[in-house]
């Protein structure tokens, strides 16, 4: 980068000087053939060495300013607030080394050719301050490549503080400098000429004139290709981000440095990035807590309170000694005890498309058929049961009662305005805990309702057997309740 940035640094000297070159040689040429053959023979060496000079000179400087702010920009390393703050002013500092090289090396002609009287030294003053003014423009656009990445890693998370010219600004410029100016350097000799000042009236303006059409055009291509790409490059950057988000990635981010239209458009993308982000994560969050199914639910319906009345299967699943087993060992463990125990919960549910509608402590009800209508809510509930028993028996400081039931009931939100959260209420509801009660004491631990059976499918059906009729606790009517079939 350094290479490339002296490199940058040195071709916009060399762009300066040809610019300047389009006002000094037509004015030259004007002046008499003994004073021209004079200053040729007298500067002519002398303006290859300051050209050269000066260009070694820019080049060197850039490097140097560059070499402390690529230390920790190579390294990847988060800038300190002085090393932000130096690679902020670059542009200012390469600006500077820019003309003050002309302002020494104009200086150095102009002590040199004293003698040759004002025709001679007036072009030469307008060639040092319209190259300078040049190099110091051109440097700018052509080192832009270079520092965007360094000026965006510098100024990441702050807002950006470089002040350049915004897009409206740039065009202007553009067409200043590729079609006012020369058209302004020509009337100025047709001016001149009618006047004799710096130029006979007997002279032509032939040569002058395709001086600066041919500077104008030489210099015209590379002005409107790098003011072309100051603008098309960060705003690819967005383009080619916008495309990262839209496939998924909503990490991405641009450099901000510049305090422009475009600067703005590059703050704004990166705003509405972490607003997605933040959105993505809340949502992680809710559905975490609610439910995935839950969380979609209330992003399309909105805030309300608001529910149906719905064909449901209910599991409800408790643990046997949850009390005694947090007496009897440490609160981490029983942690990590439930933490194993749920996890199972949640991987089967999960699998046959139910919803944990709440944790209790050391409970969990589980809905089939809402909020999400599925077609056999029954028959998913029954083998979600199953599959529980299979692999929560696996867990030896563990037991559990797991109760399934089904029938009509109120799926939606319940609550205030500004506090609700969704659950079903039923007596199927009802009717699944007062089951896993007693499945505690049943041998394969897990019960079901006739409600259940007749709901589910003839596969679902055959993998259950009858056992008795009972009345459960808080209820006036018995209950059909049926167990698994033992496996063979």
């Amino acid at each position: 980068m350094s290479i490339q940035y002296g490199i940058a640094l040195a071709l916009a000297y060399v762009l300066s000087v040809i610019a300047a070159s389009a006002i000094l040689i037509p004015l030259r040429n004007e002046a008499s053939a003994t004073a021209n053959t004079d200053f040729a023979a007298k500067n002519t060496v002398t303006v290859v060495v300051l050209v050269v000079l000066g260009t070694l000179t820019v080049t060197l400087s850039g490097v140097l300013i560059l070499a402390p702010i690529l230390r920790w920009y190579v390294a990847g390393a988060e800038p300190t607030p002085d090393q932000a703050e130096a690679a902020i002013k670059l542009g200012g500092r390469q600006s500077v080394i820019l003309a003050v090289t002309w302002a020494v090396c104009g200086g150095a002609l102009l002590l040199l050719n004293l003698d040759q009287g004002a025709a001679l030294l007036v072009p030469v003053v307008l060639g040092v301050v319209f190259g300078g003014a040049a190099a110091a423009g051109t440097g700018l656009v052509l080192a832009q490549h270079t520092l965007r990445p360094i000026m965006a890693a510098a100024t990441r998370g702050a807002e950006p503080r470089l002040k350049v010219p915004g897009v409206f600004a740039r065009l202007v410029l553009l067409w200043f400098l590729c079609s006012a100016l020369p058209i302004a350097i020509i009337a100025a000799f047709v001016v001149l000429r009618s006047y004799g000042w710096l130029i006979e009236k007997s002279a032509s303006l032939d040569v002058p004139v395709l001086m600066v059409s041919l500077a104008a055009v030489i210099l015209g291509l590379p002005v409107m290709i790098l003011t072309s790409r100051s603008i098309s490059d960060p705003v690819g950057e967005v383009v080619d981000a916008m495309a990262e988000v839209e496939r998924g990635n909503i990490v991405s981010y641009v450099g901000v440095y510049e305090r422009s239209q475009i600067g703005r458009l590059q703050t704004g993308f990166n705003r509405m990035v972490t607003g997605l982000a933040e959105r993505d994560r809340l949502h992680d969050l809710f559905g975490r807590h609610v439910g995935a199914d839950v969380a979609r639910r209330a992003i399309d319906e909105g805030a309300s309170l608001s529910g149906d009345v719905v064909d449901a299967a209910v599991l409800y699943i408790d643990l046997v000694g949850s009390t005694k087993l947090a007496e009897s060992r440490p609160p981490q463990e029983v942690a990590e005890v439930l933490n194993d125990f749920f996890r199972i919960v949640v991987g089967v549910v999960d699998e046959h498309r139910g919803l944990i509608n709440k944790f209790e402590g050391d409970a969990a009800l589980v809905v089939f058929g809402a909020p999400l209508w599925t077609d056999e809510p029954a028959s998913a509930a029954l083998a979600a049961a199953r599959a529980l028993g299979v692999q929560l028996s696996q867990l030896a400081a563990v037991d559990f009662g797991i109760g399934v039931s089904a029938g009509r009931v109120f799926s939606g939100d319940i609550g205030a305005e500004n506090r609700y959260e969704y659950t079903v209420i039923g007596d199927a509801v009802n009717e699944a805990a007062r089951l896993a009660d007693l499945a505690k004491t049943s041998d394969r631990r897990i019960l079901c309702s006739a409600a259940a059976i007749v709901r589910a499918d003839t596969a679902e059906q055959k993998r259950w057997t009858g056992s008795y009729s009972t009345v459960l606790r808080g209820r006036s009517e018995a209950t059909h309740v049926s167990a698994p079939v033992a496996d063979p």
